[in-house]
């Protein structure tokens, strides 16, 4: 055989031999691709079958869920709480629907429906019953209205009411309640020292003392208003004198009423209107200010009396009469509504600080050292708004050349004390008080057709016109009480004008704003105030 028939052959060979491996491996592969997706096809229907379970036990966990949830609701709808008090016996009331909770108003709420929903809540009775928002105004919804219930009912849903969420209430009606507790609880914070207050004792009234009414007259004055204060007995037929010692505006306003000469605008204990002391026939005077006759007033003793004499000026009781007089008196109102808290670090109360206007214990932060300015302080801002409703203007006790310049404020301050801010608890102690260290009376709004006089600006006269006010509002720096180490509780705030009587005026029975004081841990709220005498 030729070679180059032999190698034909092997070409051939070659080629057959390559086909075969082709078609071998071609089977190879498709083995190999139906294998593979018979496992895909296995493993997707475990796949599907496992996301049909999922599905499945989703689907009955959610209808678990909705038969709890709906379950939940039924067991706990009517249910109630007490919200904002400063314990778990008091607060706002509110109620428990559909998932969620609302207020009730107080229209028509009164103690009984108060006595069951302490009784619902497990306490053991009543103490008082709230309204206004006492403890906070209502921030989401109002559930019932004009809510009348027996006493009898087991849920307060079983009350009647105009339906839930049917309402005419604005946010400051929520209805609440103070409970009895089960245990007697206490607050004691910290007490100040009182205010000095005279003390009476071992007087009697003058007209036990006498067989008839007493004559009163004045002599020694410029004019017929003023003078030494001489008084008549009853069957003796002549004049004495009154012992000076604790005389004083409530004696005088007495004396000036009696005779008809109008208002004490001085009382005096001094010798200038003339008078010997041994002509001294009555010591130890104490009136109220609205009697109508001085032996309606108390005394020590009459004839022959002892009558101290500390200077070497006689010590005789004397009177200055007007006809004309201010009339001071706080605007409750705007007390009540301009109440609020605020907290600010001592850094921004360094001027308030050197005027004394922040509580001892602020004090004692900025001696403790570093850090100190960075403390803050709990205010309970107001703004004092004092209006004179008199017939005259009322005018600073000093002089103006004794008046103080202050750097911090920028102006001169006439007197000294011309209020008090105190807070005061239900034992009758200070548990906090307003620093304010003086003031600078002004006419900052007066009535249509009455022009403003005073001003506290470039040294000019202070005052307060007649018909004027003259406003401390809320912003002004030591407008306030410090109650950073006041417990939240119930107490009563007391603002005073005039309070030591330095200035006399037509009355001083309404010089002091009283008010119902509630201090909470969302805030502050002032109300139910009455006036009276500082």
């Amino acid at each position: 055989m030729s070679p180059s028939r032999v190698l034909t052959l092997l070409l051939v060979l070659l080629v057959v031999l390559s086909l075969l491996t082709d078609d071998t491996e071609a089977a190879r592969r498709r083995r190999r691709r139906r294998r593979m997706r018979g496992r895909r096809a296995r493993e997707g229907g475990v796949r599907r079958g496992a996301r049909r379970i999922r599905h499945a036990a989703g689907k009955r966990a959610e209808f678990v869920r909705r038969r709890l949830r709906k379950a939940r609701r039924n067991d706990e709808e009517g249910k109630m709480r007490l919200i904002d008090g400063r314990a778990e016996w008091e607060g706002n009331v509110q109620v428990y629907h559909e998932g969620r909770w609302g207020n009730i108003c107080d229209d028509e709420w009164d103690e009984r429906e108060g006595q069951l929903v302490c009784q619902l809540l497990g306490f053991p009775g009543l103490e008082k019953v709230t309204y206004s928002g006492v403890y906070g105004h209502v921030k989401d919804r109002y559930w019932m209205d004009n809510l009348f219930c027996v006493g009898t009912e087991k849920n307060i849903t079983g009350c009647r009411f105009d339906g839930w969420g049917v309402h005419d209430c604005e946010n400051d009606e929520a209805a609440g309640v103070v409970c009895k507790s089960h245990f007697a609880t206490t607050l004691s914070p910290p007490t100040l020292p009182p205010r000095d207050q005279p003390q009476i004792v071992n007087k009697t009234k003058l007209t036990h003392a006498l067989d008839g009414k007493l004559k009163l007259r004045l002599r020694g004055g410029r004019t017929k208003t003023e003078g030494r204060v001489e008084v008549k007995l009853p069957g003796n037929g002549t004049w004495g004198l009154l012992c000076g010692d604790g005389w004083s505006l409530f004696e005088g306003m007495v004396v000036c009423r009696q005779l008809g000469l109008g208002y004490a605008q001085g009382a005096l204990s001094t010798g200038y209107f003339g008078g010997n002391k041994s002509d001294v026939v009555i010591s130890g005077i104490k009136c109220v200010g609205n009697e109508d006759r001085l032996e309606h007033c108390l005394h020590d003793a009459v004839g022959d009396v002892f009558c101290p004499d500390p200077t070497s000026d006689p010590n005789i009781a004397g009177v200055t009469c007007v006809n004309r007089i201010a009339d001071l008196v706080p605007d409750h109102i705007e007390l009540a509504r301009s109440a609020h808290l605020e907290d600010k670090q001592l850094f921004f109360l360094q001027c308030a600080m050197e005027e004394n206007c922040l509580a001892a214990s602020a004090v004692k932060s900025q001696d403790s050292g570093y850090g100190w300015h960075l403390e803050t302080r709990r205010l309970m801002r107001f703004t004092a708004r004092i209006v004179n409703q008199g017939d005259e203007a009322f005018r600073p006790f000093l002089p103006k050349q004794y008046w103080e310049w202050h750097a911090c404020h920028m102006h001169y301050h006439s007197m000294e004390v011309f209020a008090h801010y105190d807070i005061i608890d239900s034992a009758g102690n200070r548990v906090a008080e307003g620093h304010k260290a003086s003031f600078c009376l002004e006419d900052n709004n007066c009535l249509p057709g009455v022009e403003p006089i005073f001003k506290c600006a470039n040294f000019g006269d202070q005052g307060i016109s007649p018909g004027c006010t003259d406003t401390y509002a809320y912003n002004i720096d030591c407008q306030w009480v410090d109650i950073t180490d006041l417990k939240p509780g119930t107490y009563t705030f007391k603002l005073a004008i005039n309070p030591e009587f330095k200035v006399a005026e037509k009355t001083f029975d309404n010089n002091a704003a009283a008010c119902e004081f509630i201090y909470g841990s969302q805030g502050v709220w002032l109300g139910n105030c009455t006036l009276g005498r500082p």
